[in-house]
């Protein structure tokens, strides 16, 4: 959780985006045959200073939206405003500029770094690619500090990623992203390599440097306890759509969306008396293709509270159900209410060749 910030009101606002990914086939020539619908019609903002949480099922399109919102992968549709900018708009130098206040940090601390390189070759390619590493001396203080911000001695900077452990290369990451001072940071799943006892180091390390920089996260998890944990707001991606939205504390409270509710009824309890006495949603069925999304609520085909024909005919709107807490369900409130039960729900045959988004890995992890 953040402390709060000289600036306030939204730094990343996400209107309506899309990002497609066509499916090709053909010998001679390459045909579009379809579309894999990553992300479809997604918005939310995000406040300066801070950490909103993005969960979701493996396929949901939550790494595929953070890539988009970097322009890593071009989105399809809608608009991304950074700081009040466009970033659609931008091209070339002024692009180029952008993405020095925005970073990112990979989910595989090994992979994304190059072997060849020295820490100190890593580090200072950034600074190099936006002309910021003239004074030699002045790097080298830079780079000397960033690297004692994320715990690691200077002696570092001579050494190369496979000398170091799982913790200590994600330090490293995190210092190549820190080293061009951004105001965003999207980290995509930045603990899920490292063992639980790294996991809460490199989770209060981010913390630490949040406040100590007025930093704005995007944290892209799989894992429900990492969210709870280090975000203000979260939101629930389900087949590239934001199914629901609200604060840490009251998303914890008083999940409303279908969905999210089965997500915290796999998180254990541990009380024991508690555990034992509380009910467990288990969903029918697997994650549909996001080749072939379902009509209407793209939920509803494993929802044990759908109703006949709305829910299968018309895709919800992401609305405000209670202050601060948006909700993309038809029935969400008489759901709270008690006025209409579960049922048994039919799993639907989803075909093996049915595959998930690009660029999204990795199940959900109800640990507490």
């Amino acid at each position: 959780m953040t402390e709060s910030t000289e600036r306030t009101g939204p730094l990343v606002e996400l209107r309506d985006v899309k990002v497609h990914f066509p499916v090709k086939s053909g010998v001679l020539f390459d045909r579009t045959v379809g579309y894999v619908y990553a992300v479809d019609g997604v918005s939310l903002s995000i406040n300066r200073g801070e950490t909103y949480g993005l969960v979701g099922e493996s396929g949901c399109g939550k790494s595929t939206l953070g890539r988009g919102l970097l322009r890593l992968v071009e989105p399809t549709d809608g608009e991304i405003v950074f700081d009040g900018t466009d970033v659609r708009s931008l091209k070339g130098e002024s692009m180029r500029k952008a993405r020095r206040r925005m970073q990112m940090i990979f989910q595989d601390p090994l992979s994304s770094l190059d072997p060849r390189q020295s820490v100190e070759s890593l580090l200072v390619e950034g600074l190099k690619a936006h002309g910021l590493a003239g004074d030699k001396a002045a790097t080298a203080k830079r780079l000397r500090d960033t690297l004692a911000a994320v715990g690691l001695p200077a002696s570092a900077l001579s050494k190369y990623p496979h000398e170091f452990s799982g913790g200590q290369r994600q330090r490293i990451g995190i210092a190549r992203a820190l080293v061009l001072d951004p105001e965003l940071i999207v980290a995509d799943e930045p603990v899920s390599a490292l063992d639980v006892s790294i996991q809460a180091q490199v989770l209060n390390l981010l913390e630490d440097i949040q406040n100590d920089r007025g930093l704005t996260y995007l944290i892209i998890a799989h894992d429900l306890a990492v969210v709870r944990h280090i975000a203000d707001t979260v939101g629930v991606m389900y087949l590239g759509g934001l199914v629901e939205e609200a604060s840490s504390d009251d998303l914890y409270r008083e999940p409303m969306h279908p969905y999210t509710k089965a997500l915290m009824s796999a998180v254990p309890v541990p009380d024991p008396q508690v555990e034992d006495r509380r009910e467990r949603i288990l969903l029918a069925g697997d994650l549909p293709s996001p080749t072939n999304p379902p009509a209407g609520c793209r939920f509803h085909t494993r929802c044990p509270w759908a109703q006949p024909t709305r829910c299968a005919e018309e895709r919800p709107a992401l609305r405000e159900v209670l202050d601060g807490h948006r909700v993309a369900c038809h029935y969400a409130e008489d759901i709270a209410a008690g006025r209409i039960r579960p049922h048994e729900v039919e799993p639907e045959l989803v075909r093996p060749d049915d595959g998930a988004a690009p660029g999204d890995t990795g199940e959900l992890i109800p640990t507490p």
